[in-house]
């Protein structure tokens, strides 16, 4: 895809989790240009409530030994055919950013810097889409496992919220329908008055 060849609305309705990466790479740099775009998200009282630990490249390839000890259970006894496909899911991507956030004690300021790192995180998958690269937006368990926070170096009071892989695809996902607007939107209007 030419750069910025989407509209808006076409990069919000075309876009789709990518789970299938072709293994092709996805250069450092790519990404870094998505950031400086990414990073204008919207954000209470500018307080840009992120900060990312980015594995691309060939630091990608080392990360992978890091994914393999805390996203395979029980690695060390599985066959080399067992591990090569549970590991699939990591190996097929050609990057992977952790997105850190803040744990304020204040419940506002925390549930808005949640808010604000995930409208970036959508501008990160929008800004991929449009370069033709596929991101998923990951949630697993071990992102608080406190090992693997010391690997990323997460300090306390700090949160990992995303790892969000990256890659090249082959095919498109089908698209999932969505809810209707007009099962989830309730219309407010005024009691008549007597």
């Amino acid at each position: 895809m030419d750069e910025q060849a989407l509209s808006v609305r076409d990069a919000i309705i075309s876009r789709r989790s990518i789970k299938s990466f072709n293994g092709q790479p996805v250069e450092q740099s790519e990404i870094d240009d998505i950031l400086e775009d990414a990073i204008w998200a919207p954000n209470h009282g500018n307080r840009n409530p992120w900060r990312f630990v980015l594995a691309a490249e060939d630091n990608y390839e080392q990360f992978l030994d890091v994914l393999r000890e805390f996203g395979v259970p029980k690695w060390k006894e599985l066959s080399d055919e067992t591990l090569e496909k549970q590991m699939s899911k990591f190996t097929s991507a050609s990057a992977a950013m952790f997105v850190i956030v803040p744990e304020d004690a204040r419940q506002k300021q925390r549930l808005e810097d949640f808010a604000a790192a995930s409208t970036m995180i959508q501008n990160i998958q929008l800004l991929a889409w449009d370069k033709g690269i596929g991101t998923c937006w990951k949630t697993p368990g071990f992102l608080d496992d406190p090992k693997f926070r010391e690997a990323l170096g997460v300090q306390p009071g700090e949160r990992i919220i995303s790892m969000l892989q990256f890659g090249h695809f082959d095919e498109l996902p089908k698209t999932k329908p969505r809810t209707p607007v007009e099962d989830i939107v309730t219309y407010w209007q005024a009691e008549p008055t007597e």
